[in-house]
């Protein structure tokens, strides 16, 4: 069985533990994977770590790739806690795990919150007009059939402003829907977020002039906003909706 954290990943945990972690730390994580007498005995790792050898890099890798385990048994309850302890290890928000270069940054126009990604969450980003109550519920009802709770930010109020409300729901959403009808700036932006945090975007639109020119060359649902149009809308969300629900990943970090 292949180890479901690829060697990138693991130099990236290897690297947070070498800048964060003292003896209290490895002692802990040792005490939640049941090692901890495996962390006493070590020969190096604990005196290399308070000397400051430079062998304590590899001999962290090393204990750490023996920590997870040979079938990865202890690879969340380690990666939770480097998440907790480090904080320059990052926390992977984004909806699928991508090969290739992983960043960290941190947003200085939002706040980040303090809630996980909810991968049952569907978010909506349309135009607040009576005239798209019914594309509303149509998304509503392909995401409950797809196991999914829906919401868009005109259902919260937890922040003094809009966009922190609406930024706050993107980043906990597994599966973001744009509305690109009429061509709404807010909707464009929200777009844009909801791309750069590497969530599943699914964009729909009543005319395919309304895509933004750059975003022509995604997929997107064209619709009429009509019953038959509508039921039509939602089978098609439904099951794109199911298709997305077997990408979840169980992956926290980047």
């Amino acid at each position: 069985m292949p180890s479901r954290i690829s060697g990138q990943d693991l130099i990236q945990l290897k690297d947070a533990i070498v800048q964060d972690f003292d003896s209290s730390n490895w002692r802990e994580l040792g005490a939640l994977t049941n090692m901890i007498d495996e962390v006493e005995r070590h020969p190096r790792l604990l005196r290399s770590l308070s000397f400051g050898d430079p062998d304590y890099d590899g001999l962290a890798l090393t204990f750490l790739r023996r920590m997870i385990g040979q079938e990865d048994e202890n690879l969340d309850t380690v990666v939770k806690y480097i998440h907790k302890t480090c904080g320059n290890a990052g926390e992977n928000v984004s909806s699928e795990v991508a090969q290739g270069r992983k960043i960290v940054f941190s947003p200085t126009i939002f706040n980040v919150p303090s809630d996980p990604v909810d991968t049952n969450l569907i978010s909506v980003m349309m135009p607040f007009d009576a005239s798209m109550a019914g594309v509303y519920n149509a998304i509503v009802s392909a995401a409950q059939q797809a196991g999914f709770e829906c919401q868009r930010a005109d259902n919260i109020w937890d922040h003094s402003t809009v966009i922190q409300d609406v930024f706050s729901l993107i980043f906990k959403s597994y599966i973001v829907v744009c509305d690109f009808t009429g061509k709404n700036p807010n909707v464009f932006y929200e777009a844009g977020i909801a791309h750069t945090l590497g969530k599943h975007v699914v964009p729909i639109t009543q005319s395919e002039q309304d895509v933004p020119f750059d975003l022509r060359h995604h997929r997107f649902a064209k619709y009429l906003n009509n019953g038959e149009g509508l039921e039509s809308l939602e089978e098609g969300l439904a099951s794109r909706f199911a298709t997305l629900a077997t990408k979840r990943s169980n992956s926290g970090w980047i």
